[in-house]
C-alpha cells in the first residue's frame, strides 16, 4: 500500500505527536467539517509546530487518509474482541456483530461520520467528496481493501475455503452494507434502527449461498 506519511514516527515523542494530530483532525470534521479543516488549525489544538506536521503529513488529504487507515485497524480490532468474548452459535451472527460495530463507530467515534474508511462524506450518508475513493491505499476503491480484510476474519474465523468466488462475495457485500447504511444514516443522524435491520437481513441471505 502507498505510505499516507511522509516519514514513520519512530520515537515515542513522535508517535503521540502524530496520534494527537489525528485526534484532533477527527474532532475537528465533526466540528467544522472537511472543506473547513485546515493543517495550520490542526497543528494549532495538537500543540505541534506547523512545519513538524508537513514532516509526517503532505497535506490535509494524507492527514485525513492517515484517520481513514486508524479507523479501519479500530474497527477491526473491535470486531476481533468482540469475537473473542462473544458467544457466536452461526455465522450469521459474525454478520450482526461486524455491522453494530461499525455502526457503533458511526455514533460515536470522533469524526467517523465524515470519514469512516476513507470517502469524505460533507453530510450524513451523502455523496462522497471527489477523489476520496481511494484514499486508504490510493489504487483500490475503499470497500475493495476492507473487503480484503474481513476476508482474512471469515476464512481464519469461519474455515470458508479461500476462493475467488468468496472474495467476490465479500465485496458485494462490503458495497451493499455501505449503500443501505448510508441510507441509513441519511433518514436519521443517529442511524435508522429499521434500515440497519434490513441490512443485517440483506447480507446475512446474500452471504447464505456462499457461507451456508
Amino acid at each position: 500500500m502507498t505510505s499516507t506519511l511522509r516519514r514513520r514516527p519512530a520515537q515515542r515523542r513522535s508517535v503521540e505527536r502524530v496520534e494527537r494530530m489525528l485526534d484532533e483532525c477527527a474532532l475537528l470534521l465533526d466540528e467544522v467539517g472537511y472543506e473547513a479543516l485546515t493543517t495550520k488549525e490542526v497543528a494549532r489544538r495538537a500543540e505541534v509546530p506547523i512545519g513538524t506536521f508537513y514532516q509526517f503529513f503532505h497535506d490535509k488529504q494524507g492527514l485525513v487518509r492517515a484517520l481513514a487507515r486508524r479507523n479501519l485497524e479500530a474497527f477491526l480490532q473491535r470486531v476481533t474482541e468482540r469475537i473473542a468474548v462473544a458467544d457466536l452459535e452461526h455465522w450469521t451472527d459474525l454478520v450482526d456483530l461486524a455491522i453494530d460495530e461499525f455502526v457503533g463507530m458511526k455514533r460515536t467515534t470522533p469524526g467517523f461520520a465524515v470519514v469512516d474508511f476513507g470517502e469524505v462524506l460533507p453530510t450524513p450518508g451523502g455523496s462522497p467528496v471527489e477523489g476520496s475513493k481511494q484514499a486508504l491505499d490510493g489504487t483500490h476503491d475503499n470497500n475493495t481493501v476492507v473487503a480484503e480484510r474481513l476476508r482474512g476474519l471469515t476464512v481464519e474465523l469461519l474455515g470458508a475455503p479461500a476462493a475467488p468466488e468468496l472474495d467476490r462475495a465479500l465485496l458485494v457485500a462490503v458495497e451493499a452494507t455501505d449503500a443501505v447504511l448510508k441510507l441509513a444514516f441519511r433518514a436519521d443522524p443517529a442511524g435508522d434502527p429499521a434500515l440497519i435491520d434490513e441490512c443485517k437481513q440483506l447480507v446475512r441471505r446474500y452471504l447464505a449461498g456462499h457461507l451456508a
